[in-house]
């Protein structure tokens, strides 16, 4: 079975699988998935617990011998299988399928690993687990989760905040989501049980949002100026290059100019269909003669990377990326 880290506790309340794969880029999911799990495997009787660490010596042996192994005292355990990369490889693969197909009555296997991303979704082994055992994907919440996520965890802490205030975490905490959990403890020490309001969470909640060019991509074909601008000061703070910057703009504008109604090269279609949504949406919105005009600002924004005036280089990103924006909201006129 497939779920959400969301789902997983109410899962838990039923009959567990004794193979688990966890999968995710947001660590606070991955690792609250990892200890519910330990947790739900110790009241099974799995009091035992071996940890392996897979690198690119790993010897996929052990991890069988393990498996096959008698504990000394006959107690049931818990083998924790991390893996850095989702990718076993043949051995590996072959391994983890017999373990999920075939379990020992006295492991529960819990494989631990980086997010899988939808082209090996369909890989044998992950397969065994979505079908045999649960796989819990625990990856990080997009802008428009955030909000639903933030509600659920107040309730949780006992405490309502008024939806302003719920937006304005969301918007200070975007990509740190340990960020906005520990954000929400304070809060839950600090306030009194009721509802919080805007004020009351502008005055608690620092700001600490965490931003990659990936993120930004999608705000720039989204046309949301406020949050580009939010975006392009947090990765000039985090001393991200400008050249990187510019690179992840001028890409979402050659993207556009590529993109036709019945779709573009194959690379345009990272992201999937919600990537594809936006991109057809800003071709159809961005006059092509705008685009190739935004593409010459950026080849000048290049030169003042690369000369004397690296100094305006951020201005000069932002100023590009809200006309991009601007243009993006536009009502269609193709």
């Amino acid at each position: 079975m497939r779920i959400v880290a969301e789902s997983l506790a109410q899962n838990l309340k039923g009959s567990a699988p004794s193979a688990w794969l966890v999968s995710g880029d947001e660590p606070l999911l991955v690792g609250e998935s990892a200890d519910l799990i330990r947790a739900r495997a110790r009241q099974d009787g799995f009091v035992g617990r071996e940890v392996l660490f897979v690198d690119r010596h790993f010897d996929w042996d052990s991890l069988d011998g393990a498996l096959r192994a008698m504990s000394l005292f006959a107690e049931k355990r818990i083998i924790e299988l991390r893996m850095a990369q989702p990718k076993p490889g043949v051995d590996g693969s072959k391994i983890l399928q017999a373990a999920v197909k075939d379990p020992a009555t006295d492991v529960c296997l819990l494989v631990i690993t980086d997010k899988i991303e939808w082209k090996d979704h369909a890989s044998s082994w992950v397969k065994a687990f979505e079908t045999q055992g649960h796989w819990v994907q625990a990856d990080q919440l997009g802008i428009d989760q955030l909000p639903g996520w933030i509600k659920g965890r107040l309730s949780r802490a006992g405490l309502v905040a008024e939806p302003e205030a719920i937006e304005l975490l969301a918007e200070r905490c975007e990509g740190n989501l340990v960020a906005a959990h520990q954000q929400i403890e304070r809060l839950s020490l600090l306030t009194a049980k009721g509802t919080v309001s805007v004020e009351a969470m502008a005055e608690s909640v620092a700001m600490s949002a965490r931003y990659n060019v990936f993120q930004l991509s999608e705000a720039l074909l989204m046309g949301d100026a406020g949050r580009v601008l939010r975006m392009l000061d947090g990765l000039q703070g985090e001393g991200v290059e400008p050249t990187l910057v510019l690179w992840c703009i001028a890409e979402e504008l050659r993207s556009i100019l590529q993109w036709t109604p019945n779709g573009g090269p194959r690379r345009l279609y990272r992201g999937g269909r919600a990537r594809k949504d936006l991109l057809s949406r800003a071709h159809a919105r961005v006059p092509r003669g705008q685009l190739q005009s935004l593409l010459e600002d950026a080849a000048r924004i290049d030169g003042y990377i690369k000369g004397s005036r690296k100094d305006e280089a951020w201005g000069a990103l932002a100023r590009l990326a809200t006309t991009l924006c601007l243009a993006a909201q536009r009502v269609a006129t193709r």
